[in-house]
């Protein structure tokens, strides 16, 4: 089901976003704080506020009209019984007074997250260079008896119904819900409620994705952004490779830089005495239309093979925000006014296509694979799930348009041995609505992920895992 965002919601969410984030770690100390003390003052006074309330009970009966000291000791007797309840249900509670699930969610944030995403010894990236690791994710079984750090038998299928079939009972998921639960151990499913129903995925679309570029790409595949010069012309032309974290800020985080492209392509001009170029852009890549079937929208670019920062119109990294309508354009803009800072002058760009015969000047490349996949996965990144889509296509040999990639995803995970039997994928971000997947599938997805690697293969970690 897709709900549509209000307006003035869509305005507001990334100031709302920030405050929330700033209050969000002082509240829960705060709580943490007063939480114990709270239970141990609830237990005490409880029963001497129920002796109260019975002692008083028949002068409050012979009294006919309201007083203040009525309500007051109402709402004193009700609020301490809201109090324990809510301490009691928050539980359970370890000796010290600490809840034990925000102790084992405490245990699993000291770990560090994700793996070095190509910082090893055999590679040119450094650790300042590359971009950070996200967050290791919380356990699932606390919450059916499991701790964190320890080997525990997974839960039974009675167990898992009678915890999950409330749950799904509600209705307030409507008339249609499915859920599957599987040991990531043995791959044996442990729970299915209609796990072959195939509905309207949204944005777990993208676990499809991250599982299928993986495979056809490598988990060690990087993105080429480069430019050439024709032998003819002396047209110099920026060639996109489809790398949707490609920046032209001045800190680029440890992703290709399009300052860093300007200055080799600059020195490189220099040393062949040129000082004047006509500059193109190559975005042939990708095929077909660039505008995804959802339209225009502030959640997605158009997928061109050749952008900056998202083609986004502010310094925001992730979230809705308005995009420009010609991102291969823009960036080979922005690149010409980097040119003219370091000396060369270009006339306008406009689009081309680079030949075999163009000489090499300079290229810059982004981090592997499986630093791009954390990055879409921690933010639910729109652009980067379809130029990863497109990837897929690219590395399987079809065609790098929307009804390419989505097929080329499909055929992937079917080499996979996944149960794809009515998943219909046209995108790679999700936002189409007509994609279809199944429980079955994205619990298998997951399984997957969670395979050890070849021992051909080091270990990669994503955020997928």
């Amino acid at each position: 089901m897709v709900v549509p965002e209000l307006r003035p919601w869509r305005a507001a969410r990334p100031h709302v976003t920030r405050v929330a984030g700033a209050v969000r770690p002082r509240l829960a100390r705060a709580a943490d704080a007063v939480r114990p003390r709270l239970a141990r003052a609830a237990t005490a006074a409880k029963p001497r506020v129920v002796r109260l309330a019975r002692a008083a009970s028949p002068q409050v009966a012979r009294i006919t009209k309201p007083k203040t000291w009525q309500y007051t000791a109402g709402a004193a007797t009700a609020g301490l019984a809201l109090a324990a309840a809510v301490v009691t249900a928050a539980g359970p509670w370890d000796s010290t007074g600490q809840r034990t699930a925000e102790r084992d969610r405490a245990a699993v944030q000291e770990r560090t997250g994700g793996a070095d995403h190509g910082r090893n010894s055999d590679t040119s990236d450094t650790a300042a260079e590359a971009p950070r690791p996200a967050p290791s994710a919380a356990s699932v079984l606390p919450g059916l008896g499991g701790g964190v750090g320890t080997a525990q038998a997974a839960p039974n299928a009675k167990a898992l119904a009678g915890l999950l079939g409330p749950l799904l009972d509600a209705p307030e998921l409507g008339a249609r819900r499915t859920a599957a639960v599987v040991d990531v151990a043995t791959g044996k499913r442990l729970y299915g409620e209609a796990a072959g129903e195939p509905l309207t995925p949204a944005s777990t679309t993208k676990i499809a994705t991250a599982v299928a570029v993986l495979t056809a790409a490598g988990p060690d595949h990087r993105l080429t952004t480069r430019t050439v010069l024709e032998p003819d012309t002396g047209e110099l032309v920026l060639v996109g490779g489809g790398d949707p974290t490609l920046t032209a800020r001045k800190d680029a985080d440890g992703w290709a830089s399009l300052r860093d492209l300007a200055d080799r392509t600059a020195e490189s001009l220099k040393k062949r005495d040129v000082r004047e170029v006509t500059l193109s852009y190559d975005k042939t890549l990708y095929a077909g239309p660039e505008l995804h079937p959802i339209g225009d929208n502030p959640n997605l670019a158009r997928v061109s093979a050749l952008m900056v920062d998202e083609a986004r119109t502010d310094d925001s990294t992730s979230g809705p925000v308005k995009r420009v309508e010609d991102p291969a354009r823009d960036a080979a803009a922005q690149f010409a006014a980097l040119l003219a800072d370091r000396g060369i002058k270009t006339t306008a760009p406009g689009p081309s296509k680079a030949t075999n015969r163009a000489e090499s000047l300079a290229e810059v490349t982004s981090p592997p694979m499986s630093s791009m996949v954390e990055r879409m996965l921690t933010n639910s990144d729109n652009d980067i799930a379809e130029h990863l889509a497109r990837q897929t296509a690219v590395a399987s040999g079809a065609r790098a348009d929307f009804d390419g990639a989505g097929k080329a995803i499909e055929d992937r995970l079917k080499k996979l041995g996944l149960p794809v039997t009515g998943a219909d994928i046209k995108d790679g971000s999700g936002l189409d609505r007509a994609d279809r997947l199944t429980a079955d599938l994205l619990t298998a997805l997951l399984a997957k992920a969670a395979d050890p690697p070849p021992p051909q293969h080091p270990p990669r970690q994503t955020s997928l895992i």
